[in-house]
């Protein structure tokens, strides 16, 4: 029924607890496979994902190619889009099931969380739903779970560099309309670590200016250099 799709780089901190999380569904029959698309790693990312059964392909580095690469290979109906640090809760599946039989023809995200009980964490994952529902402008680090039908109709994702997730978000709403993006009542909580790293406000700062060079038409490979 599902392929869930990885790309991964140096991947191995957090790549364990992200495949646990998929494990019941795949026990149920609710996943059909896990396709984890390798950058390059240096560490055990790749070891970790064999050790869970799932298929490892290698790739070039950078998450619109790897993306695009993994729906390729991957066999189901529905896809599963998910970023290597990101965790889901144990309700995602049940979810996951009743959007397949319900929504069809609309894509749907998870709500953000960072594991991470900082104040500051909780007021950026709670804008990125105030973006998402306002905006119709998920981020990939919320899961992206859409049919293989709807997928192809839009072109799937592009190969580039930083921001392949609003690419094919754009293209998809200019195309069904702001409705067609559903947020799915099950959380997928992401690492906090670069937030904590650069500070909260600097990042979302950065992030957002970034954002807005590339609505405007910056190209992806420029940005990826101010992104880091």
């Amino acid at each position: 029924m599902i392929s869930v799709v990885i790309p991964t780089l140096n991947a191995e901190s957090r790549l364990a607890r992200c495949l646990e999380a998929l494990v019941p569904a795949a026990c149920d029959g609710t996943v059909k496979e896990v396709v984890v698309v390798d950058g390059g790693s240096t560490d055990r990312t790749a070891e970790i994902a064999d050790g869970f059964g799932a298929r490892v392909i290698a790739h070039a580095p950078g998450r619109g190619g790897q993306l695009r690469a993994g729906a390729g290979e991957a066999r189901g109906q529905w896809l599963l889009f998910l970023h290597g640090d990101t965790i889901l809760d144990d309700k995602w599946a049940a979810v996951a099931r009743n959007h397949m039989e319900c929504e069809s023809a609309r894509l749907g995200v998870f709500t953000l969380a960072f594991e991470t009980k900082a104040p500051a964490a909780k007021l950026v994952s709670a804008g990125a739903m105030i973006r998402t529902r306002m905006l119709s402008l998920p981020y990939g680090d919320q899961g992206l779970f859409v049919s293989r039908a709807l997928y192809d109709e839009i072109g799937g994702y592009r190969d580039i560099p930083l921001f392949e997730d609003v690419d094919i978000i754009r293209r998809l709403v200019k195309r069904f309309g702001r409705g067609v993006i559903k947020v799915l009542p099950a959380t997928a909580a992401t690492s906090a670590e670069r937030y904590e790293r650069m500070g909260y406000a600097r990042c979302v700062i950065r992030n957002n200016l970034l954002l807005a060079r590339f609505l405007f038409g910056a190209s992806p490979e420029v940005l990826l250099k101010a992104y880091g």
